[in-house]
């Protein structure tokens, strides 16, 4: 074994497993399955918005990993690539939906964040992720779509505008009236 390749697996805690199931070691699948579903389901669940939906897009979304194993060549994490898996499937399904329709409607002025909504240190150490993450999921669908992909996912405006048939002025416009949206939300339930 190469150096190359045996510092690889040592980086990467998938690769063993991944070897397996590239040789259809349907016990390798299924510990694949149970390691990966509980790093996936919360990113399907950011994206979706709804538990059930995010459950099936889950589903869907490994039904493409493993029918798409034998292209990953080991480039990168194993993991990075299967998240890329996941988001696309998350991006189909809201496509499939039609929720993004009303995200290339909202295009023009973009919101002002308001200096009063801005959180204190005092505040911002009362949110814990938990609280956090439930506030992504319950934003308006296209302002979560876009937020996903830009600020956690780490995606440009113009990658964005390309992914899901926007301008890259409709990308931005989200955003910002999406992190309004979250600064209003995360003052209010701090100020409780």
């Amino acid at each position: 074994m190469s150096v190359d390749k045996k510092t690889r697996e040592q980086q990467d805690p998938y690769s063993k497993l991944v070897e397996r199931c590239k040789k259809q070691d349907r016990r390798a699948q299924r510990d694949l399955y149970e390691k990966l579903s509980a790093r996936m389901f919360p990113v399907c669940l950011r994206y979706i918005g709804d538990r059930e939906m995010a459950k099936d897009v889950l589903h869907d979304g490994f039904i493409t990993l493993f029918s798409k194993l034998g292209d990953y060549r080991g480039e990168g994490t194993f993991e990075g690539w299967a998240r890329r898996i996941f988001v696309t499937a998350c991006l189909m399904q809201l496509r499939k939906t039609d929720i993004l329709k009303q995200a290339a409607q909202i295009e023009g002025e973009h919101p002002v964040s308001d200096s009063s909504l801005m959180l204190t240190p005092e505040e911002s150490a009362q949110l814990d992720a938990d609280r956090l993450m439930e506030l992504i999921v319950s934003m308006p669908d296209g302002f979560r779509t876009v937020f996903n992909l830009y600020a956690i996912e780490g995606f440009s405006h113009k990658e964005i505008a390309k992914m899901l048939g926007l301008s890259e002025g409709g990308c931005r416009s989200q955003l910002s009236r999406a992190r309004v949206w979250l600064q209003e939300k995360l003052k209010h339930n701090v100020s409780k």
